[in-house]
């Protein structure tokens, strides 16, 4: 049964004394990376990370890995599966527009599962507090799989880690409004869906990308190379694109690009 956290979560001091403190970032950090720095380091998804730094790993469709420094884990748009490796997320996100953003039955050992939605059309608001991570929610509305749209029933997901506001978008089928934008802030990093279909079309995405004005952007949620192509092909001339086949990368507000980019990593399961 999905555990819905309707009111902030905290947890017990004991847990948070073993967590290092949370860098403010206020979702207002600023880039200051030197022009050309190397800000992609291939590692293994399990190795140790430098302090004031997150690991991203892409791990299929919608689904990321999230790791900190002090060793917090949280995967977003959780389907039950990532991979053959023993993880048991700290933290997992999820969204029910489709069954690939979801399951009913997370494992019982993560100790915070929080699904993007409440009852039809009132949403959920979370704001967990891990000590060294912050989780919080913006609500935005979904087409209903019966026709019509589902109020409150996406959540883009905000990750302030590290002194970083990382956003996950979710299945957004719609520009958020301006409230909607305030209550995001300034994202650095946003993982993006581009689809071009499923969720917004292309140039509607594009624009919402541009309105963040985020530092960096992982594209996600694209079902071939050809409609990757498509995205990154349209929004060239507004942000540098890199290309790689790396599925992960670790980043830190040192290393963030110093104009906007978009960068493409290769979903990939985890495995030992």
């Amino acid at each position: 049964m999905l555990r819905l956290c309707l009111a902030i979560l905290t947890v017990l001091p004991a847990a948070l004394a073993a967590q290092p403190a949370r860098t403010p970032s206020h979702c207002i950090a600023i880039a200051d990376a030197a022009p050309g720095l190397e800000y992609i380091q291939k590692a293994a998804w399990n190795d140790p990370l430098p302090a004031d730094t997150v690991r991203l790993s892409y791990i299929a469709h919608a689904s990321f890995l999230l790791q900190t420094q002090g060793g917090l884990t949280a995967v977003t748009d959780y389907t039950g599966f990532i991979g053959t490796v023993p993880l048991i997320p700290d933290v997992v996100t999820m969204n029910h527009a489709h069954e690939t953003h979801w399951t009913s039955a997370p494992d019982p050992a993560i100790p915070h599962v929080l699904p993007g939605w409440g009852d039809f059309g009132v949403g959920v608001e979370h704001h967990l507090d891990l000590g060294e991570m912050l989780v919080r929610n913006v609500s935005t509305d979904i087409r209903s799989r019966w026709g019509g749209t589902e109020d409150n029933g996406n959540s883009i997901f905000v990750f302030e880690v590290a002194g970083l506001c990382i956003g996950h978008l979710g299945h957004l089928h719609h520009v958020p409004n301006d409230a909607q934008f305030a209550a995001l802030g300034r994202l650095d990093v946003v993982m993006a869906p581009v689809d071009g279909g499923n969720t917004m079309p292309l140039p509607e995405m594009i624009g919402v990308l541009k309105r963040l004005k985020s530092s960096l952007v992982i594209p996600m949620h694209w079902f071939s190379v050809y409609a990757l192509d498509e995205f990154l092909s349209g929004i060239a001339g507004e942000f540098d694109v890199v290309r790689t086949e790396e599925s992960s990368m670790e980043i830190s507000l040192r290393t963030l690009p110093s104009r906007p980019t978009v960068l493409t990593l290769m979903p990939r399961y985890l495995i030992e």
